[in-house]
């Protein structure tokens, strides 16, 4: 028979668990679709500017969504929500991989709506869950969803063009991970739920966190480097062919750009926690952003692998550091689940406009010299967002 203390340290093990399968849904449904855009295209016999939307919906969907979920969330608790969130993600995936180009929109939809709830309510679960191990955990969730990032855009290909099952079997794979987490998850449902109710001792509304420069800078944040992401996700490939690398060649380069931000999504949290002043870290993502920037504007196409470390280095650190900003400039789970809405709604309006805008400029210009200055340019804006975010306060303090 297990006593407490076994049946508590059995809890916690099994509540891990269930974080790192949640976080590894939230990735991978979105990578898996770039490597095989050319096969849904055909398959379904749809427009290019129709396909463009497969990747841009969720983006929208994470930026309409992510305000009412911390609403939602003290309704049902975050246990329930969560739950609830990836079994509609579950759905989501199912229905987007039915071979239909308005199942394909409908179930893309749902896709980025469910992986809102979990966008959000993740990092203030942590803090909530995990007080004394926020940086390790935080740490541990971004790996996870990095990782499945990576995976989901390396064997996406590979099931669309080696198997029978086509790129609906591509994408639909990933229902099989959601109902794993799904199950996982479950028996945190039957625990007492987590209920976020405001406290007007400890923790400010959201509204109040609207009045302060602090969430609008943490907001910036957020969404430039969610543009250099999607906007690099899209477009280096076709950037390094330009150069002269070949289609196969130029896909790997991303890979290793996806997998050289995995060491720095551990370890950057889990520094910034120990951090009272995070400027230090803006400072190192800058310098390794512009050296993968210019390096591929300026520097030898031989060195292209260097360069695509330098941006997953940069890429791997600023997400990280994002990702505990919410906790770091918070005093409570209310204040963090709240910032972590409003900045990721904000943040993703944002990086949705990028890979559309910077494809719209080298229509333009027929040269991806303007784009990579842009780039450069949004490196630059996000060191000044991140130098004032970094700053040891808290968003209540500027509103109280």
């Amino acid at each position: 028979m297990l006593t407490n203390k076994e049946t508590s340290k059995r809890s916690i093990v099994l509540l891990i668990i269930g974080i790192i399968f949640i976080s590894t849904t939230l990735r991978a449904p979105l990578t898996s679709v770039g490597p095989i855009i050319s096969y849904i295209r055909d398959g379904l016999e749809i427009s290019n500017l129709l396909v463009g939307f497969i990747t841009t919906i969720p983006l929208l969907a994470f930026a309409i969504v992510s305000p009412f979920v911390p609403k939602i969330a003290r309704r049902y608790g975050m246990e329930m929500t969560l739950f609830l969130a990836i079994l509609l993600l579950a759905v989501g995936i199912v229905i987007r991989s039915l071979g239909n180009p308005f199942l394909l929109l409908g179930g893309t939809a749902l896709i980025g709506v469910a992986i809102s709830f979990g966008n959000v309510l993740l990092p203030s679960f942590i803090k909530l869950k995990f007080p004394l191990q926020v940086g390790l955990m935080t740490g541990v969730f971004t790996v996870s969803m990095n990782l499945s990032a990576g995976i989901g855009a390396g064997i996406s290909y590979p099931i669309a063009n080696g198997t029978s099952y086509g790129w609906q079997g591509a994408l639909g794979v990933w229902a099989i991970l959601a109902i794993i987490a799904c199950i996982i998850w479950f028996p945190q449902i039957k625990k007492k739920q987590i209920v976020i109710a405001s406290s007007t001792t400890n923790a400010i509304k959201a509204k109040s966190i609207l009045k302060s420069p602090l969430t609008w800078t943490i907001t910036l944040c957020m969404g430039l480097q969610s543009l250099i992401f999607y906007t690099t996700a899209a477009w280096i490939p076709d950037i390094l062919q330009t150069q002269g690398m070949d289609a196969e060649k130029s896909g790997w380069m991303l890979s290793v750009l996806q997998f050289a931000q995995l060491p720095l999504t551990f370890l950057i949290p889990i520094l910034a926690g120990r951090l009272k002043d995070q400027r230090i870290l803006v400072l190192l993502f800058t310098v390794f952003y512009l050296i993968g920037f210019i390096g591929m504007l300026y520097g030898d196409i031989s060195l292209t692998l260097l360069w695509m470390i330098a941006l997953g280095i940069g890429g791997g650190s600023s997400f990280g550091l994002v990702m505990m900003l919410f906790s770091l400039r918070s005093r409570t789970s209310v204040e963090a689940t709240d910032l972590s809405g409003v900045a990721q709604s904000g943040g993703y309006l944002l990086a949705a406009v990028g890979p559309v805008f910077f494809g719209f400029i080298h229509d333009e210009t027929s040269s991806w010299y303007t784009p990579m200055i842009l780039f450069i340019v949004t490196v630059v804006l996000l060191f000044f967002a991140g130098m004032h975010a970094g700053r040891d306060r808290f968003v209540s303090e500027e509103v109280l």
